[in-house]
């Protein structure tokens, strides 16, 4: 297990999307979850989102090569990267190092991204629209963080990440154990000193544009929203649109998204879903009686990594969101819903009741869909 050696009440209070900061000895004693040949491996496979960025010019440009990858020896041992994106759906034994994060939201979680780096290898100076906690693990990284404020694209490319340079507000060289927060908007970049290791946390949050566009398809697929705009006043002029009939125009959408109704579904979709790919097994029917018997010979029902399962609170209904999709079950059994979403691994008592509610087609469906799974205890 990884236990996080810091003040979470006081991160949240006084750090969590305010401001960059070094933990020195985030996780004591520090073990890598994976090992580079591992993470290597992973990278060959192409359900697995990878790419290698390779340092060019003496640091001053980078080129980015896709994956998947069958062999690295053309990299040579300096300057060069791989990262690799969701490692906690494809490789179980990182999922302990993600639940150390769980004091944050589920809906916010993005994945775990491990990148193995050569000395000399990096991204570049770049900005990120989300939250990020940054491990060391094996080697030494250095790293630089910038203010917030206005950046000015790498050679003017408006599509690039990369960012021309910054002056630091932090310049560290993280050690095994050692974490890296850093909050949206604030430039950075690493630099690594020897063979290195580094898990990077992302936490994200959906922009207006992906709200709006959500909410637009949900309307349009439910067949709502068809109130029309009806104005206070018609004689301004004709061709002028007034100012009170702009405000009174968007007072409709600003009615239409204050409505439960036709946002909650939405909400609950939209925040449920991974934008990587899960690895999914979809297996055989499991019927309610072997599923009874597998508990009984201490089964264990565990979720596959980075599935996100969400209730609303309100809600106006009894039901879960689970990759996308909606579950209902019984007012009576919201406990264990609960249980469902906030707990990654179910057995016993409290699995053996889950079964005999409302939820238990729900359970059959999601190991059929390949969700969630039995597995032996620990």
């Amino acid at each position: 297990m990884y236990q996080l050696n810091i003040d979470i009440q006081d991160f949240l209070s006084n750090i969590w999307q305010k401001k960059p900061m070094v933990f020195r000895q985030a996780f004591k004693d520090f073990a890598d979850p994976i090992a580079a040949d591992e993470l290597a491996g992973l990278a060959c496979e192409e359900e697995v989102s990878s790419r290698i960025v390779v340092t060019q010019n003496e640091g001053k440009d980078w080129q980015v090569i896709n994956g998947p990858f069958e062999d690295y020896d053309q990299y040579g041992e300096e300057n060069w990267q791989l990262l690799v994106q969701a490692v906690n759906h494809w490789y179980p034994d990182s999922q302990p190092l993600v639940e150390a994060f769980r004091f944050l939201s589920d809906w916010r979680f993005d994945d775990l991204m491990v990148s193995f780096a050569t000395p000399g290898g990096g991204v570049g100076p770049h900005i990120d629209q989300y939250d990020v906690f940054i491990i060391q693990g094996e080697g030494r990284r250095r790293w630089t963080v910038g203010d917030i404020g206005q950046y000015e694209q790498r050679n003017g490319n408006l599509t690039s990440p990369l960012i021309e340079n910054f002056v630091p507000i932090i310049d560290e060289i993280l050690e095994p154990g050692d974490m890296l927060y850093i909050p949206p908007g604030f430039p950075h970049q690493g630099f690594t000193l020897s063979l290195a290791l580094s898990y990077s946390i992302g936490f994200r949050a959906p922009s207006q544009q992906e709200l709006l566009t959500q909410l637009a398809d949900y309307l349009i697929d439910e067949n709502l929203g068809h109130k029309r705009f009806t104005s206070s006043e018609d004689r301004v002029g004709a061709g002028v649109v007034s100012a009170n009939q702009q405000q009174e125009m968007m007072a409709l959408l600003k009615q239409l998204a204050e409505e439960p109704q036709h946002y909650q579904t939405m909400l609950g979709k939209l925040l449920s879903q991974n934008r990587f790919e899960l690895d999914i097994c979809e297996s055989e029917p499991v019927t309610a009686e072997e599923l009874a018997e597998a508990i009984e010979e201490g089964a264990v029902l565990r979720r596959i990594g980075g599935l996100k399962v969400l209730r609303l609170e309100n809600d106006n209904q009894h039901r879960l969101f689970i990759n996308g999709n909606v579950f209902n079950y019984d007012a009576a059994d919201d406990n264990h819903a609960q249980r469902l979403a906030d707990d990654t691994e179910l057995s016993g008592d409290t699995l053996t009741a889950m079964t005999q509610s409302s939820l238990q087609p729900m359970l059959l469906t999601l190991l059929e869909q390949g969700m969630f799974y039995l597995a032996e205890a620990e």
